[in-house]
């Protein structure tokens, strides 16, 4: 049972970083990487982790998640900002 909370957790985590990640300032994107990495850091220094390598291989993988998030999320505003120029200018040519 804890799995799927888990899971739900991970899910809502990536929803909140593409949200963010659509927004006009670039900067609201990096808050949960940010976060991401602080709370990677602590959880390595509270020996949370049980090798360096288990410590560096979810920062990867989770930052790798985080960012192409991101991506995703930048590349759909530029889409909308694109769409709503283009509506802009077949109004002004009528």
């Amino acid at each position: 049972m804890t799995d799927i909370y888990n899971l739900f957790i991970i899910v809502g985590i990536l929803a909140l970083q593409y949200l963010l990640s659509t927004r006009n300032h670039i900067l609201w994107g990096a808050l949960i990487p940010l976060g991401y990495i602080a709370f990677s850091i602590w959880m390595l220094v509270t020996d949370r982790y049980q090798s360096v390598l288990s410590f560096t291989l979810y920062l990867l993988l989770g930052l790798l998640f985080l960012i192409s998030e991101w991506n995703v999320g930048r590349k759909s505003l530029q889409q909308k900002r694109n769409k709503e120029l283009m509506k802009m200018r077949t109004q002004d040519i009528k």
